[in-house]
């Protein structure tokens, strides 16, 4: 394999891995792709598949077949969040109690885990609750009643 070749396979290894993200979904790929900034960081361009979104940032949180990046993996659960998916939301909750990719904040990773919790199937319910009351252990209890009060909020607003 030339040096050349090389290179073109690594830099398009983020477009395999949003493909791959996508694989399965109703909206495919349709509308979404990868540009980079001037200093080399991916930018997710996408307008889509909120659970495509999410396991898209599971990888880049992971780095599984690209760059492991914490703070493009937050933006893409931020955004399948706000579309009500219930992993993207529990991993960006996850994520702001370990402040990977964002400001650590535990009000906010309980509202997210809150959420998660509520929109979960019954599989996943328990174990979203479980990393819920985890946090909650590090919080006051005006700490947790704001983050009951934001979910609460962010609900109404969403249906």
């Amino acid at each position: 394999m030339t040096r050349g070749t090389n290179s073109t396979l690594t830099s398009a290894l983020p477009v395999l891995a949003l493909a791959l993200a996508c694989l399965g979904s109703a909206n495919g790929v349709a509308g979404e792709y990868v540009n980079y900034r001037a200093d080399g960081e991916p930018i997710v361009l996408a307008r889509g598949n909120a659970h495509a979104l999410g396991q898209l940032g599971f990888r880049y949180e992971n780095g599984f077949g690209v760059p492991q990046n914490y703070a493009a993996a937050a933006d893409l659960y931020r955004r399948a969040a706000e579309q009500g998916d219930a992993f993207a939301q529990c991993r960006l909750g996850l994520a702001f109690d370990k402040g990977h990719g964002v400001p650590q904040d535990f009000i906010l990773a309980y509202k997210w885990l809150d959420l998660a919790a509520a929109r979960a199937s019954r599989h996943d319910r328990d174990f979203y609750l479980r990393l819920r009351n985890a946090v909650a252990s590090k919080m006051s209890l005006e700490q947790i009643v704001e983050g009951q009060r934001l979910a609460l909020r962010w609900a109404a607003g969403w249906q």
